[in-house]
C-alpha cells in the first residue's frame, strides 16, 4: 500500500468499513540511514540515523557490531510500541546500505515487508514527516541500494523532510551539509516526531498511522 490520498467513494456509503489487517508481532527491522563517522553525524543526510538513535534510547537497546551477516552494521534488539524490533544502522556509506540491510533480514529471518527504513526526504519541507510503503526512491542512493539488494521496493518508509536546496545548490552537496542554525532549533522536535510516527506505524499499521500523522485536506 502506498501513501494514501484517496477518499471513500459515494458508492460505499453505508457499507461497513473494512477492518485493517492485524499488525504482525514482529520482529521488524528498523533501519536508520546515514553515512558513518563523526564528520557526517550532523548532516541532513543522516537524519534517519538520528531518529534511529532516539528509538534505540526509547527501547533501551544497545547498538553494537556483529559478525558475519551483521558485520557491516550496528544493531540491537528491543521492543517498541509492544512489537519486537531489531534496530540497525549500516556502517557502510549511504550508497552501500543495501548489503547490510539484506544481511540483517536474512540473519533474523525477517521479510522485507516488515522492514522500516528511516531516511531524509528532499521532496518534503523541513519539519514534515510522512509514512508510506513502496514507491520510487526519489534519487535517494540509500533507498536505491536497499531496493536493489532486497529485490523489492515494497518496504515501509518513514520520510523525514529536509526540504530542497536554495537557489542552484546541488542537492548532493546540500544533503551532505549540516542543518542550518535555524533548523537546529527545532531539529530535536523533528527527530522526536519522526520517532513517534515510527512507533505509531509499528503499533497500528500503515493506514491507521497515516491517518494520525498526515494532515487532513
Amino acid at each position: 500500500m502506498t501513501e494514501s490520498t484517496t477518499r471513500r467513494g459515494a458508492g460505499t456509503a453505508g457499507a461497513p468499513a473494512a477492518s485493517p489487517p492485524p499488525v504482525p508481532e514482529g520482529p521488524f527491522l528498523v533501519v536508520g540511514l546515514g553515512n558513518p563517522g563523526p564528520g557526517y553525524a550532523g548532516n541532513r543526510h543522516n537524519v534517519g540515523a538520528m531518529v534511529l538513535a532516539e528509538l534505540a534510547a526509547r527501547a533501551g537497546a544497545k547498538l553494537s557490531p556483529g559478525k558475519g551477516p551483521r558485520s557491516r552494521s550496528l544493531s540491537g534488539d528491543g521492543r517498541l510500541a509492544g512489537r519486537r524490533v531489531v534496530l540497525a544502522q549500516p556502517t557502510t556509506y549511504m550508497n552501500e546500505s543495501g548489503g547490510p540491510v539484506q544481511g540483517l533480514l536474512g540473519y533474523h529471518s525477517i521479510s522485507p515487508t516488515e522492514l522500516v527504513v528511516l531516511h531524509d526526504e528532499l521532496d518534503l519541507d523541513f519539519d514534515v514527516v510522512r509514512l508510506k510503503r513502496g514507491g520510487g526512491e526519489g534519487g535517494h542512493n540509500g533507498l536505491r541500494s536497499i531496493s536493489r539488494s532486497t529485490g523489492t521496493k515494497d518496504y515501509l518508509r518513514v520520510r523525514v523532510g529536509i526540504g530542497r536546496p536554495p537557489g542552484r545548490q546541488d542537492p548532493a552537496d546540500f544533503v551532505l551539509k549540516d542543518f542550518s542554525a535555524t533548523e537546529r532549533k527545532t531539529l530535536e522536535l523533528l527527530v522526536g516526531e519522526a520517532a513517534d510516527a515510527t512507533e505509531l506505524l509499528l503499533e497500528r499499521g500503515l493506514e491507521a498511522a497515516q491517518n494520525v500523522v498526515h494532515p487532513r485536506s
